[in-house]
């Protein structure tokens, strides 16, 4: 037992649950990665882009994976940008107007780009279409994709950041020395709250990130039975 542990005798629990916490975080972070790489996937396949796929980066921060995601993701929104670009020009406002419509039908926004896809990209594809429209017309997906790089921004920029993500192989003291650095043990519990108010809303953001993105790729698959 740890000398401050006579002191402070809820420690030994809390250690647990800081592991425990940061297990939690870490599998929504490998979530996060996983569904990125799929929606890279989508646009490399359907849309013609070429981005490269991420990895976790065992050795690293969580900051710095924090970053890895945020930075694919920045350059996947670019890439729908380029397609949202090229369909306001390419299509009739009143069209374009409507792929912005919630109320609109899915399957009519589909049937509208599938009249400029092959201008745009050399072919045209249903299943190029409903990513089309899935991603670019969707403001529901656009404003999950950017929580989910705003939750990642807080997260490296808390105390959270330096933490080191390979620290799960060692026994608990040792984690929890990882984890906290030079602060005291008696900050076990500003440790915990920290990581319970980045979960609540990293797990809410990584769970309608990945809803989504499977919706983009069963859309997808449907199209192109």
């Amino acid at each position: 037992m740890a000398q401050s542990d006579f002191l402070y005798p809820e420690n030994p629990k809390r250690r647990q649950e800081v592991n425990r916490l940061h297990q939690q975080l870490l599998d929504c972070l490998s979530d996060s990665f996983d569904v990125t790489n799929k929606l890279t996937e989508v646009l490399n396949v359907h849309l013609g882009c070429r981005l490269a796929s991420i990895e976790m980066k065992r050795d690293g921060t969580i900051k710095e994976n924090c970053d890895i995601i945020i930075q694919a993701i920045l350059k996947i929104q670019k890439e729908l940008q380029k397609v949202d670009e090229a369909l306001k020009d390419k299509l009739e406002p009143t069209l374009y107007k409507k792929l912005q419509d919630i109320k609109e039908r899915e399957t009519e926004k589909i049937a509208i780009v599938q009249k400029v896809i092959s201008v745009i990209l050399g072919e045209a594809t249903s299943a190029a279409s409903a990513v089309a429209v899935k991603l670019v017309g969707s403001s529901v997906t656009t404003g999950i994709i950017n929580k989910l790089v705003t939750v990642l921004a807080q997260i490296g920029a808390s105390l959270l950041g330096s933490i080191g993500v390979a620290v799960l192989g060692l026994g608990i003291d040792m984690i929890v020395r990882a984890i906290l650095g030079a602060v005291e043990k008696t900050q076990l519990q500003a440790a915990i709250k920290s990581y319970e108010k980045h979960l609540v809303e990293f797990k809410s953001a990584s769970e309608k990130y990945n809803h989504a993105i499977t919706e983009v790729t069963n859309t997808v698959k449907h199209q192109m039975k």
